[in-house]
């Protein structure tokens, strides 16, 4: 136990009993302390929880009442709502009442009036039946008329009745001719005061903006030569030198009496060229042999190659025509040493392609595409001694092959007519090519080809019925027909020249227009004795 209370209960023998008490008694006090102040704490708490719950209750009832409130402003704002609509639903019944109401009276009038109408349907189909029959009567009877006044015909005129229905249509086929002639000749006249006055301001106006100076070129096949004796080393021994000089350029070399003159002639004009340089090298060096001509040649090949390809570059760029293929500039430079009938094709095409591109512009088309169509409407006349068919066709195969638009290759495939045309380009490459080649001094033409074109133009007039007499004036330009003025009538000379005028067209080809001018006259001769 521990000293203090050893020495208790040495001195006192009840010393432990007091302790014992004394515990005992300071337990209780603590367990009373305790247990008043777990009750004062219990009713605190219990104050605490009776505040609370009053709080809570205060709350509760604010909280309800608040939603009250809300309740019955929401339940306020919703029966607005509500009337609101429902007026406007009212509304909209009424207007469809009142629009149902307009509706049944309009049908309740259209109803009246397809009764009516009825009515007077069924009034009209008794009339008509009336007519009907009414005109089946009549007819019967026109028929039987018709019936006795053929029979009368037949009996005066001594005619059968397929002799009369002949007489009766030639008659008619004659009034439709004449009235075709009238339909003919109104409607020309009416072409002409359109289309002549506008055509005409459209090419002349090409015409004078394009008026650049042009010259006839013909291909020289002649090389002058200084002696005889230079003649003899053309020549050469037993004629090597000639014949090496053919194998060479491909062309003939004539060497016959004609003083200072040695003729080059070959079907291909570049080769020509060739040839005709290379003899006059030839002639002005002296060395004539055939390693020479053959070194000449080939050097004279090469400079006429650059210079066809500067020709090329040359004629694209003055007709401001670009992105041309190569192949395409080298044909053009080629045309530079290609005519037709006295013309430098190359100029021929510069100058359509101008033509074109004026032309165009008058009429709102696109100009650069004129003339390019232009330029190269006549590029097949660069190959055409090689590739068989029409310089046409192999010039619009050549574009084809590299590129070129449709409209340029049916310009140049059809700007003689040998095919449809399927754009606007095809008719003016064809107008500028004939103002090109038949404005005078452009071509010549040699006089057997003149006279057989006079003597088709006569020809062709001769043949329609009715004609005299045809003269082929203006150098072709104008062909004069004299008509029996007994067997044709105003109308029908009006046809005829349109017919000859259209027959020329599809029979003949000429640069240019020809002018059809028929004469009908009525001459009375007497002779007074």
């Amino acid at each position: 136990m521990g000293l203090p209370v050893m020495l208790a209960y040495t001195l006192d023998p009840m010393a432990p009993l007091y302790f014992v008490i004394g515990l005992l008694i300071g337990g209780v006090a603590v367990f009373m302390g305790l247990r008043i102040f777990g009750k004062q704490k219990i009713a605190t708490a219990q104050q605490e929880a009776a505040r609370i719950i009053e709080k809570s209750k205060n709350e509760a009832e604010v909280i309800v009442k608040r939603a009250e409130v809300d309740a019955k402003g929401e339940f306020i704002q919703r029966m607005d709502e509500f009337e609101k609509k429902s007026a406007a639903i009212r509304d909209e019944l009424k207007e469809q009442e009142r629009r149902l109401e307009k509706r049944a009276d309009n049908l309740d009038k259209k109803l009246d009036t397809l009764v009516t109408k009825e009515r007077g349907l069924e009034q009209a189909e008794q009339r008509l039946s009336g007519r009907e029959a009414s005109l089946a009567q009549k007819e019967s009877q026109l028929a039987e008329a018709l019936e006795q006044q053929r029979a009368q015909l037949l009996r005066i005129t001594g005619l059968s009745i397929d002799e009369a229905r002949n007489l009766l249509l030639n008659q008619i086929r004659h009034e439709v001719e004449h009235d075709a002639a009238e339909i003919v000749e109104k409607t020309l006249t009416e072409a002409r005061e359109t289309a002549e006055n506008k055509s005409r301001e459209i090419v002349v106006t090409a015409i004078q903006r394009y008026a650049s100076e042009h010259t006839s070129t013909s291909t020289v096949s002649t090389v002058d030569v200084p002696s005889d004796d230079m003649k003899g080393r053309v020549i050469g021994r037993e004629g090597r030198n000639i014949r090496a000089f053919e194998k060479a350029t491909g062309v003939d070399v004539i060497v016959d009496d004609t003083p200072g003159v040695v003729v080059v002639s070959a079907f291909d004009p570049v080769r020509r060229e060739v040839a005709r340089l290379s003899m006059e090298k030839l002639i002005h060096d002296g060395r004539i042999h055939p390693s020479r001509i053959e070194e000449v040649v080939e050097e004279t090949g090469a400079e006429v190659a650059r210079e066809i390809v500067e020709r090329g570059k040359k004629a694209s760029v003055e007709a401001n025509v670009g992105g041309l293929n190569r192949k395409i500039i080298d044909l053009l430079g080629r045309l530079s040493y290609r005519t037709s009938y006295g013309q430098n094709v190359l100029q021929h095409s510069i100058e359509v392609a101008f033509l074109c591109q004026v032309m165009a512009d008058e009429l709102g088309l696109n100009g650069a595409l004129a003339r390019r169509c232009g330029l190269l409407h006549d590029i097949g006349k660069a190959v055409d001694h090689e590739v068989e068919g029409g310089h046409p066709q192999i010039g619009a195969d050549i574009c084809k092959r590299f590129g070129e638009r449709p409209e340029v290759i049916n310009a140049i495939v059809g700007h003689h007519g040998d095919v449809e045309a399927i754009s606007p380009y095809t008719a003016l490459v064809a107008a500028a090519d004939a103002i090109s080649a038949s404005r005078p001094g452009s071509r010549r033409e040699s006089l057997e080809r003149y006279v057989k074109r006079l003597e088709q133009l006569e020809g062709i007039a001769n043949g329609f019925p009715g004609v005299r007499q045809s003269y082929a004036v203006q150098a072709g330009r104008e062909i004069r027909v004299i008509v029996d003025a007994a067997n044709v009538d105003d109308s029908t000379a009006a046809k005829t020249a349109y017919d000859i005028a259209k027959r020329i067209e599809q029979e003949m080809t000429y640069p240019g227009e020809v002018k059809v001018t028929l004469i009908r006259e009525m001459r009375a001769v007497e002779f007074a004795r």
